[in-house]
């Protein structure tokens, strides 16, 4: 089955990456990348792998990957909900990818397709440069899939205390927690079901989300506002509305908060270096976000309500 064509001799002349998922309208990526190849005089072109435009299921993500090796792209972001699916079909992962069990970037190279995540990296790097000094003794993330596991194992890097994965399907939270404890210290990590969500965060220092809720596709808080509190701080990876009505709602509650701008671009900023070998310039890359986000000053901060 073939679903995308290339003319071999102008793809020899550039890099051709894509992104593969779902609901990938919104997604400023594509326009990221071009932007700073531009900037670096890198012939670069970026395109949108969405599923349901191809008429394709998450499942059938490996063979996508196929479809693109063979049209000569040097790689692809994964993103929702083709992180976790997509391990199966590379030859090798790097060493987080494979304690997570998740991969936001393939890079295809000589014949043989190699996992990262850049997730984790990039959300360590945002939050450590958006929202400095915050306590981490009591940490609640909030979604167990490819990003919540990449958050996870980031907060846990940062020094994280007591660190619980909350999720939907208990079962997914208590298999991500099984896979931290091997890997960062079983006493500090657990697992818990949505219902104990509210009482969690009565406890807890602060929340990292890592759900799709907020996206414009799925509006809306993943929580009654009402369980925050102002000793919270909120960590956001939905970036698209940059605004989202759990940042509001906190804002408006006296959290301090980050939203999920920084960790858009930095995890962006590795995968194009992972893809062409280029050192990107991260600053020049934020600014880029600002203007795609749509003003100057929606650069991405971490904004501490008055108290």
């Amino acid at each position: 089955m073939q679903l995308l064509t290339t003319d071999t001799a102008d793809k020899a002349r550039r890099y051709t990456v894509g992104l593969v998922g779902a609901e990938l309208d919104a997604s400023l990526s594509p326009a990221l990348h071009e932007r700073e190849a531009a900037a670096l005089g890198v012939p670069y072109v970026y395109e949108r792998l969405d599923l349901a435009a191809l008429g394709l299921e998450p499942a059938d993500a490996g063979m996508l990957l196929g479809e693109v090796q063979r049209a000569g792209f040097a790689g692809v972001n994964v993103t929702h909900p083709c992180k976790q699916v997509i391990v199966e079909h590379l030859d090798e992962l790097s060493p987080v990818a494979r304690t997570l069990g998740a991969v936001n970037t393939v890079v295809l190279r000589d014949g043989r397709r190699h996992g990262h995540n850049t997730d984790g990296s990039g959300f360590r790097r945002g939050f450590t440069d958006g929202l400095p000094g915050p306590r981490l003794d009591r940490v609640v993330v909030l979604g167990a899939g490819g990003a919540g596991a990449a958050v996870a194992w980031a907060l846990l890097t940062l020094g994280a205390r007591r660190l619980t994965v909350v999720d939907v399907e208990p079962e997914r939270a208590a298999e991500l927690a099984q896979t931290l404890k091997r890997h960062r210290g079983g006493g500090r990590i657990a697992a818990a079901p949505l219902e104990e969500l509210e009482a969690l965060l009565h406890a807890a220092d602060g929340l990292a989300h890592a759900t799709p809720t907020g996206m414009a596709a799925h509006p809306g808080p993943p929580f009654p506002p009402e369980w925050l509190h102002g000793g919270l701080w909120i960590a956001e990876v939905v970036y698209r509305p940059l605004e989202t009505a759990l940042l509001r709602a906190a804002r408006a509650t006296g959290c301090r908060t980050l939203d999920g701008g920084r960790m858009a671009v930095f995890q962006a900023a590795e995968a194009f270096e992972l893809f062409t070998g280029a050192r990107v310039d991260r600053r020049r890359m934020l600014r880029h976000f600002a203007v795609l986000a749509g003003a100057d000053d929606a650069r991405p901060q971490a904004q501490v309500a008055a108290r």
